[in-house]
This record gives C-alpha cells, structure tokens and sequence, in this order.
C-alpha cells in the first residue's frame, strides 16, 4: 500500500507545478498587407512549426481575423512576437 502512495505522489508535485506555471497565446492578427505565403514562411521560422501547421495558422488568421500560434511562457513568446513585429506581421501577447 505504502508503495502506491509513492507512485501517486510524484504525479501529484507535477500537477501542483503545471498549474503554477500561467501560459500565454502569441496572436497574430490578418492585414491586407502581408501575402501568404510570407506570413507561412515567418509562422515556420519563427514558431519552428511544420509547413502544414503554419499553413493551418494562416487560413484560421484569414478567415477569422487572428489566430494563436503559439502557446507558452511570456519569457519565451517575447522575442517571438519582436520577429513577426520586424517582419510587420501584427502580433501581441495575451495571458
């Protein structure tokens, strides 16, 4: 029985720290500016996404107007949100 316990109670501490941690969405927004495929090529470079996921990205950005692309610690989509900024893609960072 004491066994068991010992198994549960790892699981239970990486709970209690996933729950700590606060994510953030990196948004991108669509414009009348930027082609496709630019913004594909910048979803991949950027984000390290495959070419199918970036052109999913894309279409959601078209179609609905923004689109998280990104999902992670602020620390971490910071300097994401800078590089589509100089490439001027419309990007912000919401909690």
């Amino acid at each position: 029985m004491f066994e068991l316990e010992k198994l549960v109670e790892p699981k239970t501490r990486l709970d209690k720290k996933e729950k700590t941690s606060n994510p953030c969405d990196l948004i991108i927004y669509n414009d009348d500016v930027n082609t496709f495929d630019f913004v594909i090529e910048s979803i991949i470079k950027i984000c390290e996404h495959s070419s199918i996921q970036a052109e999913q990205c894309t279409w959601i950005i078209h179609h609905n107007g923004k689109c998280s692309v990104k999902r992670g610690a602020i620390e971490k989509l910071k300097p994401m949100a800078e590089a589509f900024l100089d490439r001027g893609i419309s990007a912000v960072i919401e909690s």
